[in-house]
């Protein structure tokens, strides 16, 4: 068993915290130190993480005892939502709300979402010559896209993005943290409530329709408000970010423009910006090559690094846009890999063909090194970009 100072900053805004690419160097599949249980088993090879995410022995339900994600400062009906769900209630209810997220679904929104990107661009460029690009057009576009699919008035989306991001930020105290979901579980609450009686064109309405129960459906409908803006906020300013710095690879992106698809599920891979999400409890004791881990202790896989593995991705640390990576894990893996990962690449691609296209004199503003990065969990991203034109 490996001892060692575990921790989750990453110090190299373009590489996973360095403890992580070491453990799995070093010892693929080890115990390390964990907050709420004491230890907790770190898996780190990408096979390794595809076999925990897709066994459902490994629980996802935060209410048992010695889950690693019970805290101790939700419990019940906070904790038991979508993602902290097993089978089969999990497969019940996502049944029910995969068909809103098909690839033909998703593809159909197309002509709306470049809609927003040009309007978003549009004011970007008419407030002058710099902006805070998360606040100009990361922020907005996915707030704008994911409110459309709720029926969320746009109007509020100062409310839920500003709430969403109190709620993630681990260096805002505890308090604060469960005061910001809880406004926002009344904010959704409020919303289907309003479905009941006033039904519209919208996720919420049709999932009522189909015999959601309305307070399952405000957990859901917290969850798609939560991850279906904030990471996908956070990629597209990594994303430009990077472009930025590299200009090499904004070049390639220019030159060949259908490499954009390949090149959103290399940046993809490569940042995997979702550092929560992947911790289980054991529910029988299971052998992950060649390890026994028992019932009741609890496992990370920790897909940052097994989309590092260079077993599975040669040069794994290089952006390669023609790598062909869509058997990454930045979407996780199994029951629980992410409802909304078609709309993000769909948003991802819209907005960065954009940026290629409309914006050939954006550079930052600040060097590189000067940017604020979120620097340790729960999703990587950045506090500020600020470009020029």
């Amino acid at each position: 068993m490996t001892t060692a100072t575990f921790s989750m900053q990453r110090v190299d805004p373009y590489n996973p915290p360095a403890e992580h690419l070491r453990l799995q160097q070093e010892d693929s599949i080890s115990q390390v130190p964990w907050a709420n249980t004491g230890t907790i088993w770190a898996i780190t090879k990408h096979a390794d993480v595809r076999a925990v995410l897709g066994d459902a022995r490994f629980s996802s339900d935060r209410t048992l005892p010695g889950h690693p994600m019970n805290s101790g400062y939700v419990t019940g009906s906070d904790l038991k939502q979508l993602i902290a769900m097993d089978p089969p209630e999990h497969t019940q209810h996502r049944l029910r709300v995969m068909g809103e997220f098909t690839v033909k679904k998703i593809a159909a929104l197309r002509p709306r979402i470049e809609e927003i990107v040009e309007e978003t661009i549009d004011a970007m460029l008419a407030s002058g010559h710099e902006a805070d690009l998360v606040e100009a057009l990361s922020l907005p576009v996915p707030s704008m896209v994911i409110a459309d699919l709720l029926g969320v008035p746009y109007e509020d989306h100062g409310f839920f993005q500003e709430n969403s991001a109190t709620f993630v930020d681990i260096d805002t105290p505890m308090e604060g943290r469960v005061a910001a979901m809880g406004a926002l579980k009344a904010y959704v609450g409020e919303l289907v409530a309003s479905r009941v009686t006033s039904p519209g064109d919208d996720i919420l309405s049709r999932q009522l329709a189909a015999g959601a129960d309305p307070v399952e459906l405000t957990g859901l409908g917290f969850l798609l408000l939560i991850a279906g803006h904030e990471t996908t906020a956070n990629m597209i300013s990594l994303c430009v970010a990077t472009l930025l710095d590299r200009p090499e690879l904004l070049k390639q992106l220019r030159d060949d423009p259908s490499l954009m698809p390949g090149a959103v599920e290399e940046l993809l891979r490569y940042f995997t910006i979702a550092e929560v999400g992947h911790q289980r409890l054991a529910t029988a004791d299971i052998e992950i090559d060649g390890t026994l881990i028992r019932a009741g202790e609890a496992v990370y896989a920790f897909a940052n690094v097994a989309n590092r593995d260079p077993e599975v991705f040669p040069e794994p640390n290089t952006i390669d846009f023609t790598r062909g990576a869509r058997n990454h894990v930045a979407f996780g893996f199994g029951p629980h890999q992410c409802l909304g990962q078609n709309l993000a690449r769909l948003e991802l691609e819209i907005v960065l063909e954009a940026v290629v296209r409309r914006l050939p004199t954006l550079r930052l503003a600040v060097p590189f090194d000067e940017i604020p990065f979120k620097e340790h969990g729960p999703n990587y991203g950045v506090y500020k970009l600020p470009v020029a034109w």
